[in-house]
């Protein structure tokens, strides 16, 4: 077994015994169970007004009960709440390693550190990618029990190729979560960022700088922060790879450079 086959068993052992899959797992639920919720609701407006739902919200949110407005919706929550349950991922897997005091035994392993932090990326793409496709197969699943008009094939894949979009592109904000829960040493540094940044993206959209702004990008991408793709041009997408790229090199300059002797 290769040093990084051997790290990324480790944490792939770390995640398994850890209730947090699970927590995330059920957190991202909550996104097509609303939506299915919401398709119910614009269905039959008098009913849920019986039952004292509130249509009128539920339009403002979704629009009509049908696949498209399912999935745009779908797709709005995978980019703005991907954005928050990635970090609470990316959080768990460099933080705990200092909240648990284990950092200083995981670097007495005859494991580089690079190799180290690799790992630690890869898992967390890996459970992010993973965890999209439950959250779009679970959304298939309750759409088809709500049964609204609209399906077809090719909307189908579009959707798929939407929804993994906005969590590609939510992936390389990752990588400055993982410099602070680094630095700052556990967890309360790396949600702060996540909500700083998060209330930057949505002023930053309604300036009208989004595509500018990197961690806009995921939500206009999606239709979350503003418009859609229509915003967005090349430089959009570079200005987001080239903040991944600088997270990424950050972070494992600090890996390689910091003092652990705490």
């Amino acid at each position: 077994m290769t040093s990084f086959r051997a790290a990324v068993w480790a944490e792939a052992l770390k995640m398994r015994r850890s209730m947090v899959p699970f927590f995330t797992a059920v957190g991202f639920s909550m996104a097509p169970l609303a939506g299915g919720l919401f398709m119910v609701i614009l269905k039959d407006p008098e009913a849920a007004r019986a039952m004292g739902l509130i249509s009128a919200k539920a339009q403002v949110l979704v629009g009509v009960a049908d696949w498209p407005a399912y999935f745009s919706f779908l797709t709005q929550a995978v980019a703005a709440g991907g954005g928050i349950l990635f970090s609470i991922i990316t959080i768990w897997v460099f933080g705990r390693e200092f909240s648990d005091r284990t950092i200083k035994e995981l670097l007495a392993l005859p494991t580089t550190r690079e190799t180290i932090v690799t790992a630690k990326f890869f898992v967390i793409m890996v459970w992010a990618l993973v965890l999209t496709l439950f959250i779009f197969g679970i959304g298939l699943g309750v759409a088809s029990l709500v049964s609204i008009p609209g399906w077809s094939a090719g909307l189908v894949q579009a959707a798929f190729t939407k929804i993994m979009g906005a969590a590609l592109l939510t992936l390389p904000l990752m990588p400055f979560v993982a410099l602070l829960s680094s630095a700052g040493r556990g967890y309360l540094p790396p949600f702060g960022w996540t909500i700083f940044t998060l209330v930057l993206a949505n002023i930053a959209a309604i300036l009208g700088w989004g595509d500018w702004f990197p961690w806009a990008i995921p939500g206009l991408f999606s239709g979350a922060a503003g418009p859609g793709t229509d915003v967005l041009g090349l430089h959009s997408y570079v200005i987001l790879f080239l903040t991944g790229l600088t997270g990424l090199a950050a972070t494992y300059w600090w890996w390689l450079n910091a003092d652990q002797a705490k």
